[in-house]
């Protein structure tokens, strides 16, 4: 089966409502014409959590496939890609060129927390779609205040929660380390871990800490961590950080039980660089299939997956998961632009992305569907318990629904 044939099993489902009016008048908002649909995006490219810019890559490989074979509406799609570090200030101006400068139709698919945070208000005051931004921070679901902007990323705080009921339920008397980034995101994931213990969380966690994104390593953390007598630890480390604190700590404490989040579980960028050893155990919530897994070696959307990269991006190493997320988001924005027709507003835009229903990409695992509407712009709902055995992750609870 081939994407084309896949990707008509995306659009079952999904609600489209445009007037006759639409149907039969082109209207277009910036970086539209008849044979281009321009999208901009900010992205570390440099900076600490340069490893994420491997789904730049994966959208990339995705519109190259897809424009070759015509693009959407006989539209291709270019992306403007711009590096901001990973640094909010660098954000601002990057994105500040790409809407007045390159007048591009909207911002899709930029990269971070912090960052996606230093543009939002300029974005939404603008009237520009800041669409599937890679974070699943609370503040980018929040229609009311911020209606121009959606997020593509599980929930951070329903993570947190989640982890801290299985740790509840079956490690009732769990002494609990945390190390989390100081920012946004990392206050995000300590909310909804602390809501999710319960009562019991100023007793259960013993010790938590974060870290800065400039600092060259959390050592001195973790050695703080493993030292607090805690028997369990929630590692929220991301980018550069994750693969050493993974390492660091079970160099000083190998036996503890230590849970990581879903945007730290790729074999290829993390776990490897960490070392599969010492990575073994390591307790994640996933809502995507896993390329690499035995488990999936027959299943159709990861066939053609695996064949995507070989023919648009040669050379990538299908452990790094990056680059899976990378042609999610483009699949999503595909459908969103498809369902546009010809009325290419920026209106129209925000109103597509914000109608899903129930759609099921190549890549998500068995019974995880997208779904948002006007009133809850997120898209992600269910999620799966794995442990990583060495080699792959594999689950052990079914598709968990979270609210």
């Amino acid at each position: 089966m081939r994407w084309s044939a896949l990707l008509a099993v995306l659009f079952i489902g999904v609600q489209i409502g445009h007037s006759s009016a639409a149907e039969n008048q082109k209207k277009y908002g910036p970086g539209v014409t008849d044979g281009e649909i321009l999208i901009g995006q900010t992205i570390p490219y440099s900076g600490p959590n340069s490893a994420a810019s491997g789904a730049v890559k994966g959208q990339n490989a995705y519109f190259d496939m897809l424009n070759k074979k015509g693009g959407i509406n006989g539209r291709k799609i270019r992306i403007i890609s711009l590096d901001d570090g990973y640094s909010p200030p660098k954000t601002v101006e990057q994105t500040r060129k790409l809407v007045e400068q390159e007048e591009v139709l909207a911002i899709v698919g930029a990269i971070g927390t912090p960052t996606g945070l230093a543009v939002q208000k300029y974005l939404n005051t603008k009237g520009v779609p800041q669409l599937l931004q890679t974070t699943g921070m609370s503040r980018f679901n929040a229609p009311k205040q911020f209606p121009w902007t959606t997020p593509f990323f599980f929930p951070f705080k329903l993570e947190g929660a989640l982890y801290a009921k299985y740790i509840r339920d079956h490690m009732p008397n769990a002494k609990i380390a945390v190390l989390s980034p100081n920012d946004d995101l990392g206050k995000e994931y300590l909310a909804g871990f602390r809501e999710g213990l319960g009562p019991s969380a100023d007793s259960m966690i013993v010790k938590a800490l974060t870290y800065e994104s400039s600092d060259p390593t959390a050592d001195s953390q973790i050695a703080t961590l493993m030292a607090s007598g805690a028997d369990v630890f929630f590692n929220v480390s991301l980018g550069k950080f994750a693969p050493q604190t993974i390492r660091k700590s079970r160099e000083l404490n190998p036996r503890m039980t230590m849970i990581v989040p879903s945007g730290s579980t790729s074999v290829g960028s993390t776990l490897q660089p960490a070392g599969r050893d010492n990575a073994k155990g390591l307790i994640a919530g996933l809502w995507f299939k896993q390329p690499f897994s035995k488990d999936w070696a027959n299943d159709n959307g990861v066939k053609e997956y695996l064949d995507l990269l070989r023919e648009h991006l040669p050379g990538a190493d299908p452990d790094n998961i990056t680059y899976m997320l990378g042609t999610m988001i483009a699949q999503i924005t595909e459908i969103i632009l498809r369902n546009c027709g010809d009325d290419l507003t920026r209106e129209n835009v925000l109103k597509q992305a914000t109608n899903l229903k129930d759609v099921s990409l190549p890549m998500t695992l068995p019974g995880v569907r997208l779904t948002n509407d006007p009133a809850d712009y997120n898209m992600l709902r269910q999620i799966m318990l794995a442990r990583f055995d060495g080699e792959q992750w594999v689950p052990f609870t079914d598709a968990l629904t979270v609210e």
